[in-house]
């Protein structure tokens, strides 16, 4: 079972699950708790996972409707410390990879490693052109589903669209009880347009994992490794294969190399 937790006047949704070194799960657009239900199950035999709806998504109201990265990471870091806290190992996709930066960005102490999937510093023309279509898409589609479809062709690979997985998140995602407001979808999507860490990920200190799909189209692979050439240390992999969403297309494998990233850390702590 959830609960919520306060962040100044907005009451987040948040989910935990196992025992063990605390890690803090951050979803992108429009994603709730339910994005990372793979590693709830597949995690928390090692480790003690929190996930939350971001602001505006799912059971997290919205309430002046507007939104920045800023304010994001700062609901992120109001979540571990309502919760007691003191650090994580924070893992993001997408846009919660974006949001993942910036809380490490500004609250270093509360970030004890990075898993950075399918992410960028500042979005490039062929990105930015992406994410107006799709605050485009959010308004001229005639139907939900058809947004999905239209959306999913850029998330999932064509195999997942081929063997049906696709189809079957359409059908979760219609009968979710916790609809997202059209204007929250496109205050996020303007939030992460003019975001960008590019020049201030060099004063990251914390060990970070950037991951790729390799046929990503949306988060290119050079764009996920922009990231992991600016902050020190990081370790930049492909997923050959894999398209915008591997954690939940092949979440065994996805799981195994951050258990793994995560071990490392552990034991040498």
């Amino acid at each position: 079972m959830g609960a919520h937790v306060q962040s100044g006047d907005v009451a987040i949704w948040t989910e935990q699950m196992g025992k063990g070194p605390d890690v803090l799960l951050i979803g992108g657009l429009g994603d709730t708790v339910e994005s990372w239900q793979f590693q709830l199950d597949g995690l928390s035999g090692d480790y003690r996972l929190t996930a939350f709806d971001n602001r505006g998504a799912g059971r997290t109201a919205n309430p002046d409707g507007v939104l920045s990265v800023n304010v994001l990471a700062d609901d992120a870091a109001e979540v571990l410390r309502a919760l007691g806290i003191g650090s994580a190992h924070v893992a993001g996709f997408s846009g919660g990879s974006v949001i993942a930066q910036e809380l490490a960005l500004r609250h270093p102490g509360l970030v004890r490693s990075l898993v950075l999937q399918s992410t960028w510093t500042a979005m490039d023309p062929y990105l930015k052109t992406w994410s107006h279509f799709m605050k485009s898409l959010v308004r001229e589609a005639s139907s939900e589903r058809l947004f999905l479809e239209g959306l999913f062709l850029s998330v999932y690979t064509p195999r997942a669209h081929n063997d049906g997985t696709v189809n079957q998140v359409i059908e979760e995602v219609l009968a979710f009880p916790h609809k997202q407001r059209s204007e929250d979808v496109e205050a996020f999507i303007d939030a992460l347009i003019d975001h960008d860490t590019s020049e201030r990920l060099p004063q990251l200190n914390v060990p970070t994992l950037v991951l790729a799909g390799g046929i990503d189209v949306i988060t290119r692979p050079e764009l996920c490794r922009a990231v992991a050439d600016k902050i020190p240390g990081a370790v930049f992999e492909v997923m050959e294969g894999e398209a915008h969403q591997p954690f939940q297309e092949v979440p065994d494998r996805w799981n195994e190399r951050v258990r793994a990233f995560w071990r490392g850390l552990d034991a040498g702590a």
